[in-house]
């Protein structure tokens, strides 16, 4: 009965597909990797008879440092993501012209951040594709294949990778890399409003199923790159760099998101839609205090560096 009713909904929802695919088509701006790499910097490797990588040659801290080599490894992974979407979503019809132009878009950003880590030397090259086979060779991504968490899953996880990617460029201190990052971010932008319409157009015909699809997702939520190698460490240090840490997560992703399908607004819930929601507004109490917590502790730590300086 679940199967079936997927079913019907993706084919109720492939309207809504085709036309945000044309406004999509409508607004989105063309633009190539080429014109956003500083390709006077770059040298030659030992292979070549140049040099090969030294820490000296970053002028990237460590933190933006990390959050690139995460946001890079996350965009490799593409493969993956196209893989998913498919099977949560089907090749063919609007549904399918959207997952593969959306994969032409997303192609760019792991082209033109590796060409602009590696000219400009700001990542160990060797360890990045050490990091880049161990993440594609190690199966599935993480998100989900059925319909309605997938496409709420994608849309949170545009809108935070837009925030990462924006956050991360202020951080390099470098103004090619900003503009670089502003660019990729732009494109995130965009995707994040397609799937945004999209769930909210499934909140009016299934709302219901599609309150319980958001309910689980923005309770097991991880990013797209959680299951690259030495994520978690990473993951900490740009969050304690506040570049992407669990109090942006809630206020800058997951309010802005649940506000727009006014979540907390809609009436005609059945028992179990009405549940789902009281489910995940305790959630979110629970994730408010801890992202103040965080932050208090983080505040601290910094002030008690400062002192000692």
């Amino acid at each position: 009965m679940e199967h079936e009713q997927s079913v019907n909904l993706l084919r109720e929802l492939e309207p809504v597909v085709a036309e945000n695919m044309d406004r999509h088509l409508k607004v989105v701006r063309d633009w190539h990797p080429h014109d956003y790499v500083p390709w006077s910097q770059g040298r030659d490797f030992a292979l070549l008879g140049g040099e090969d990588w030294r820490p000296e040659d970053t002028k990237i801290d460590p933190v933006a440092r990390a959050s690139l080599i995460v946001n890079l490894l996350t965009e490799d992974n593409l493969p993956a993501y196209h893989h998913n979407l498919v099977t949560a979503l089907g090749p063919d019809g609007a549904w399918g012209q959207w997952i593969y132009r959306w994969t032409a878009e997303e192609a760019r950003h792991a082209m033109t951040l590796r060409d602009y880590l590696v000219v400009t030397r700001a990542v160990d090259p060797v360890d990045l594709e050490r990091r880049r086979m161990q993440l594609m060779s190690s199966g599935p991504a993480r998100e989900p294949v059925e319909l309605l968490p997938n496409v709420v899953y994608t849309a949170l996880q545009e809108l935070a990778t837009r925030l990462s990617h924006r956050n991360t460029g202020t951080a390099t201190g470098d103004p090619i890399g900003e503009q670089l990052l502003a660019r990729i971010a732009a494109d995130e932008n965009l995707h994040m409003l397609f799937y945004r319409n999209l769930v909210g157009a499934a909140l009016d015909l299934a709302p219901d199923e599609t309150m319980a699809a958001i309910t689980d997702v923005v309770q097991n939520f991880e990013m797209p790159g959680a299951g690259q190698p030495g994520f978690r460490r990473m993951a900490v240090m740009i969050a304690q760099g506040g570049i992407y840490d669990l109090r942006l997560h809630l206020d800058k992703v997951i309010m802005p998101i649940l506000r727009h399908w006014q979540v907390f607004e809609r009436t005609g819930l059945s028992p179990r839609g009405e549940a789902a929601r009281e489910e995940l507004a305790s959630f979110l109490g629970q994730l408010d205090v801890q992202a103040s917590r965080f932050v208090e502790r983080r505040d601290e730590r910094n002030a008690a560096v400062l002192s000692r300086a």
